[in-house]
């Protein structure tokens, strides 16, 4: 059974003996990359190549890869992308094609997953880490252009992840700092923050929030069995459940706890961004092998990976530089 965590301890552009070694016994379900693994195309084909040898399967192995500030992989070799609230202008059509070369560009180099599209509800409040990462303002619109955003990273063979579940538009902290609480009512959350969630809950993988609703518990979403429950029946997201980074100071606890807490409270896999092979293996123990009901959301997400038809990248990029302009 494969751990319950997908792991981003690689320290630099290739695998170490240490680190082959330690991902081939801790058996993480997936891989997250960064721009400290990322040089050049050839470079990067070696590496996930190296990850996959090192598991033994075709794991997933994915990245956050938006656009605008969020992007791992830039110029000379990739596009530099704008910010997805900057590209939500041009409408769905240029937002699908934006996200299906995006996928191009990744599944070119083996990987096979991205961590879009965002379907937060930006907000007068929305602090500035998160606002032009996000689709718009509007529930209806956020979820018109996020399917666009995923249907064109499925077809490019590039799994997305939506984040960041149930909603973070309303926080006014940055979760890599600090746990941002969010006042709102029951009711004004249902009605625009899990909206576009539930209209994409058909998706295959989908992103924890490191926020607290005070009017649905006490505790950080990620780590929080009623709300956990929450994006599984009110949202109905029966997809595999990721949370986000546990190494973010939006949580409390040693990493370990905190990988516990969440797998306790429902969450499928533990995301584990940042450490060496000393902090990564109590969250690997913490996290221990996927469940079950983890293994069959795993094996359906697994299913929607396809492998993409030849297209004309010259041409959708001119067909997106028309649409966008």
């Amino acid at each position: 059974m494969q751990n319950a965590t997908i792991l981003g301890g690689v320290g630099g552009l290739s695998l170490t003996p240490d680190e082959a070694a330690f991902f081939r016994e801790a058996d993480p379900w997936g891989f997250i990359l960064f721009g400290r693994n990322v040089d050049s195309p050839d470079q990067l084909r070696r590496l996930t190549a190296q990850l996959r040898e090192a598991v033994g399967r075709d794991c997933v192995i994915t990245i956050d890869q938006e656009g605008g500030r969020v992007q791992r992989m830039r110029a000379p070799h990739w596009t530099d992308w704008p910010a997805p609230l900057d590209q939500a202008r041009a409408g769905p059509q240029a937002m699908w094609l934006y996200y299906h070369l995006i996928g191009q560009e990744l599944r070119a180099v083996g990987i096979d997953s991205n961590c879009a599209p965002t379907l937060d509800v930006a907000q007068d409040g929305t602090h500035p880490f998160l606002r032009n990462r996000c689709l718009g303002t509007d529930p209806d619109r956020v979820a018109e252009l996020g399917r666009a955003a995923a249907d064109g990273l499925l077809a490019a063979g590039v799994l997305p992840v939506v984040k960041h579940m149930p909603g973070h538009g309303r926080a006014q902290v940055d979760s890599h700092h600090g746990l941002p609480v969010v006042d709102a009512t029951e009711a004004e959350l249902d009605a625009v923050d899990f909206a576009p969630f539930r209209a994409l809950n058909d998706l295959p993988m989908g992103m924890t929030a490191h926020i607290r609703f005070p009017a649905l518990d006490d505790g950080p979403a990620t780590a929080s069995r009623r709300m956990i429950g929450l994006i599984r029946d009110r949202i109905g997201f029966d997809g595999l459940l990721m949370t986000d980074d546990i190494t973010m100071n939006a949580l409390s606890g040693t990493q370990a706890e905190r990988a516990a807490a969440s797998i306790a409270a429902g969450c499928d896999l533990v995301l584990h961004c940042n450490g060496t092979i000393d902090q990564m293996a109590p969250v690997v123990e913490a996290a221990g092998p996927m469940t079950r009901d983890a293994m069959r959301r795993a094996d359906a997400a697994l299913a929607r990976r396809q492998t993409p038809a030849q297209t004309d990248i010259a041409a959708l990029t001119d067909q997106w530089r028309v649409l966008s302009a």
